[in-house]
């Protein structure tokens, strides 16, 4: 996966029982609001997966809010994220196995979908534990799997990205 260094610009909602007049403790509740807001929003199309927040660059004077009293500070900050990225080699686990194909997850991705056409010579084998299996190796749950990206596309809704993979290729497969 890919890992990228964004610059974001972000607005951080901060309380009145937050604020303090020598501003050490301004900046650190910030801080913790722009780490509480990163990790809920979790993911974007633009950046992929929020990893880290990694420098905050500027903190803008505050706004006030009337009615509340809230300060919306306009902030500025790098953060590390991961995107996936078509033809990328990438290492999941197996975690649900159908008559029709694998559901792997790698990292903070989890919805992974590689389908029995794109594992050429695999047999899907049913019965209370499922795999796929050919000559030399099987899929089951919780087998590690080298596979490449065919495509991906972002679900708003999830906020999450969903992946198309295959096994089809040199050095790919159950590790």
């Amino acid at each position: 996966m890919v890992f990228l260094e964004a610059e974001m610009s972000w607005n951080v909602l901060i309380s009145p029982s937050q604020l303090d007049r020598k501003g050490l403790l301004l900046r650190k509740a910030i801080i913790v609001c722009l780490l509480e807001d990163v990790t809920s929003k979790r993911a974007s199309k633009e950046h992929g997966y929020y990893v880290a927040v990694n420098q905050l660059k500027a903190i803008s004077e505050g706004k006030v809010r009337e009615l509340t009293g809230d300060v919306l500070f306009p902030i500025t900050f790098t953060c590390i994220t991961q995107k996936p990225m078509k033809g990328e080699i990438l290492v999941g686990y197996v975690d649900r196995i159908l008559k029709h194909g694998v559901f792997l997850k790698s990292g903070p991705i989890e919805s992974i979908f590689m389908a029995e056409k794109s594992m050429s010579d695999y047999k899907y084998i049913g019965g209370e534990n499922p795999m796929f299996m050919n000559d030399h190796s099987k899929l089951e749950k919780d087998a590690a799997v080298r596979f490449k990206v065919m495509g991906f596309r972002w679900m708003e809704a999830d906020r999450q990205f969903q992946l198309l993979a295959t096994i089809a290729g040199d050095f790919l497969g159950p590790l």
